[in-house]
Parts: C-alpha cells; sequence; structure tokens
C-alpha cells in the first residue's frame, strides 16, 4: 500500500462551493432552495421558533416554587398617624391600633416608619422599627419596643 492510495478522510475532503454555475450542482439557489424565509441571506431562525403559533412553553402552565405563599408582609403606620390618634404618654401595641381602626389586619406584624413628625411621648410596641422612626421616638421622649 502506498501512501497515494489511502483512501480520502474528512479531514482533507474538499470544501463545497456553492453558486459557482450549473455545471457544480449547486449553482443557481445555491443549495437553499427556491423560495422562503431560509432561502435569503442573513435569515438565522431560533430552534424553538413554531412559525408564529404560541410558542408551547406558553402554553403550558407555570410550575414550581412561587414565595407569594409564604412572604411576611408588615402593616406600615408612619409616625404622623400615631401623633394624631393617641395622647400624651400612650402606650400603643398592635391590639389597641386594630381596636382604633387605625389598621385592618396586622398581618405578619406591624412595622412603624418615620414619615412625619412625632411630638408627643408614647411607648410603642410593635414587631418592627424603621431607623430612623427609632431615632424620632427617643427625641420625643418615648420608647421603642421590639415585640
Amino acid at each position: 500500500m502506498k501512501l497515494e492510495n489511502l483512501p480520502k478522510s474528512k479531514e482533507t475532503k474538499s470544501v463545497k462551493r456553492v453558486g459557482r454555475g450549473p455545471g457544480s450542482g449547486m449553482g443557481k439557489t445555491s443549495t437553499r432552495g427556491e423560495n422562503g424565509q431560509k432561502s435569503r441571506s442573513g435569515a438565522s431562525i431560533p430552534a424553538w421558533f413554531q412559525g408564529g403559533q404560541s410558542p408551547l412553553y406558553r402554553k403550558l402552565p407555570k410550575r414550581g416554587f412561587n414565595n407569594k405563599r409564604f412572604r411576611c408582609e408588615f402593616a406600615c403606620i408612619n409616625l404622623s398617624d400615631l401623633s394624631k390618634f393617641f395622647k400624651d404618654g400612650d402606650v400603643v401595641t398592635p391590639e389597641i391600633l386594630k381596636e382604633r381602626g387605625i389598621i385592618k389586619n396586622s398581618l405578619c406584624g406591624i412595622k412603624i416608619l418615620a414619615n412625619g413628625e412625632l411630638d408627643k411621648k408614647l411607648t410603642i410596641k410593635a414587631h418592627r422599627f424603621s431607623s430612623k422612626a427609632v431615632s424620632k421616638i427617643e427625641e420625643a421622649g418615648g420608647k421603642a419596643e421590639v415585640i
């Protein structure tokens, strides 16, 4: 067996030359067919494209974990609301807030926010406080107690 008699391997296979006349068998349309999107230049259709119909991944229902059911939301109250509804020296608890109709439901708890001014000395018992709210409450002479 001689070197020139060896069968051609894939590495030495000649490149397909398209659009080089009718004699090559790959002229005119350059092996792209007659008409349509794929015969045009620059046509690259994503593998998941289904011809314009509603794709399968949108027809199937969503499944898996969703945190909406388990997330914990707090009823937020501003300091301005507390200064409207309470007198100087009062104790503010979630039960009192619910009784007076300031909050409808306490959800996971109550959070006090620092919006507005507090000019009364209040002892506020809540589940969470913003850092500015704590400083404003203590400036007015009150206490912020975490439940």
